[in-house]
């Protein structure tokens, strides 16, 4: 891989380049507590047809880590994407795939009105957008049916973790002992990934500790008053149905803001960008041909 750096708003982001420069480019983007190395299965299946961007998001890996909270506002990190994409991408709209915290991050740039000339398309992996999450969390309790409170609730309990976050102290214990296993053994248990497959970062702690602050500084927000954010570019989900942390019933009205959804389910767990790596591959490189080719009119 070549490494460059792009700055954005003072923040040094760690930029990787591999595959075939003539290529259509594609960008991928991690989530918490990864780094770019989270694609690193994925990164040779796609290799010979695409130019592949990656890159370590701020408080990651090889980036800039920092301090304050509100550095790690959604809006911050949709300018870092856009930075880097504008860097490695000026002409051309660029594809995107992108995992758990990645794909938040990718969401709230995707609501912005320059994406439709930015970015070609975009696959959204176990990273749901904060707003569309409140609003469907809304839409449950204020027309309350069993069923409704029954999947509210069940993501409540899926995503119970992030309030522990919010809280100093108690957010690095929970992280110890998460990780006391080590990381191949915790993405075992919780993503039922094979440890083989696993290589956990040297930056693996201090990424983790770090990233708490996204949870810190979006999730209340977010889901307290969720904003209307309709997308027009196009969208695929890839939805993992044993993901025990993105819960897969909060998807289901998600096309009521996408004017352009096509929704792919698959039998993983959270992390099937290892687990799962020639299903994503495959179903990214499928659904990025749709899009090249305009639907046939009935």
């Amino acid at each position: 891989m070549e490494r460059t750096t792009v700055v954005n708003e003072g923040i040094s982001l760690a930029v990787f380049e591999t595959g075939n420069p003539d290529g259509e480019t594609i960008v991928l983007v991690h989530g918490w507590p990864d780094t770019h190395e989270l694609w690193s299965h994925i990164v040779p299946l796609l290799s010979d047809r695409f130019r592949v961007i990656s890159y370590d998001t701020r408080g990651a890996g090889e980036s800039t880590v920092p301090r304050e909270r509100s550095a790690y506002r959604l809006s911050n990190l949709a300018s870092d994407f856009y930075a880097v994409i504008d860097a490695v991408s000026p002409g051309e709209p660029v594809h995107v795939l992108a995992h758990d915290w990645g794909a938040v991050e990718v969401w709230e740039a995707a609501g912005e009105p320059r994406a439709v000339d930015r970015i070609r398309s975009y696959t959204s992996i176990s990273g749901p957008n904060l707003d569309h999450l409140g609003r469907w969390s809304r839409s449950k309790l204020s027309k309350p049916t069993f069923a409704g409170l029954k999947q509210v609730l069940a993501q409540t309990r899926a995503s119970w973790y992030t309030v522990t976050f919010h809280i100093p102290g108690l957010s690095r214990l929970r992280i110890k002992r998460q990780f006391a296993k080590g990381w191949p053994a915790f993405l075992q248990e919780f993503s039922d990934v094979d440890p083989a497959l696993v290589t956990q970062n040297s930056t693996l702690w201090s990424d983790a500790t770090n990233g708490v602050n996204r949870y810190r500084a979006n999730i209340l927000p977010r889901l307290t008053a969720p904003r209307a954010r309709h997308i027009a570019i196009p969208v695929q989900l890839i939805v993992n149905t044993e993901d025990v942390a993105v819960r897969p019933f909060h998807y289901d009205d998600t096309s009521n803001w996408v004017e352009h959804l096509t929704r792919n389910d698959i039998p993983a767990g959270h992390w099937s960008p290892i687990s799962h790596a020639t299903d994503i591959a495959a179903l990214t490189e499928a659904y990025i041909d749709s899009v090249a080719t305009p639907p046939v009119p009935a």
